[in-house]
């Protein structure tokens, strides 16, 4: 377990720079199989906060659909005085995932999303020096056509806004092998009042 140095903090993922801290997470995957520009270390510390956060231990939920995403391109764009993130990551389906009809269950959709949504905005903080983590808000989600066993999904997510407070991500899934959208989303998140006021404390010193 991770100490804190200060009570704000419970989570055992936590450390004063933020509440899930993707500096001290366990190596997770091999950032050298992740294509893109980004730097090494920035997709390694994203791979590592979906391993230690977004798929955790054996006993989490969905464990064995985390452990299937895997990010294979990362790639940083300035545009203007805007950086943009751009994640892209592959699920193949697996009956674990399925629905009585034989096509992946919304819910496991949603899961999918809000996991893969969060690597731009993870990997844009360690960027510019935020904690892009935070905590989901609010998720607008289309359901475009199912998924059936065996497609691999190809997640597309994308920053769009990145505040002290407030983040926003849009995220697509498609079929690889098609090209059919199977969903799309926007994804917004937040930071918990605990961070948002330790770097208040931080900025002043």
């Amino acid at each position: 377990m991770i100490s804190t140095s200060t009570s704000t903090f419970k989570s055992r993922l936590a450390t004063e720079r933020g509440w899930v801290d993707p500096h001290v997470m366990p190596k997770y995957m091999d950032a050298s199989e992740v294509a893109g520009n980004a730097s090494d270390e920035v997709k390694q510390l994203t791979l590592n906060t979906l391993g230690a956060y977004g798929v955790g231990d054996t006993d989490c939920f969905a464990y064995t659909v985390g452990r299937r995403i895997r990010i294979t391109e990362m790639n940083v764009e300035q545009k203007g005085e805007k950086m943009e993130v751009t994640v892209v990551a592959e699920v193949q389906a697996s009956k674990g995932m399925l629905n009585g009809a034989g096509t992946v269950h919304g819910g496991c959709i949603c899961y999918l999303i809000d996991n893969c949504a969060s690597f731009p905005l993870v990997a844009l903080g360690l960027l510019k020096n935020i904690n892009g983590v935070g905590v989901t808000q609010a998720l607008n989600l289309f359901f475009h056509a199912p998924a059936s066993l065996d497609t691999c999904m190809q997640i597309t997510s994308t920053s769009v806004t990145l505040g002290g407070r407030i983040m926003t991500s849009r995220c697509e899934i498609t079929d690889k092998k098609t090209g059919r959208m199977i969903a799309s989303a926007l994804l917004g998140k937040m930071q918990p009042a605990s961070v948002t006021a330790a770097a208040a404390r931080a900025a002043k010193l």
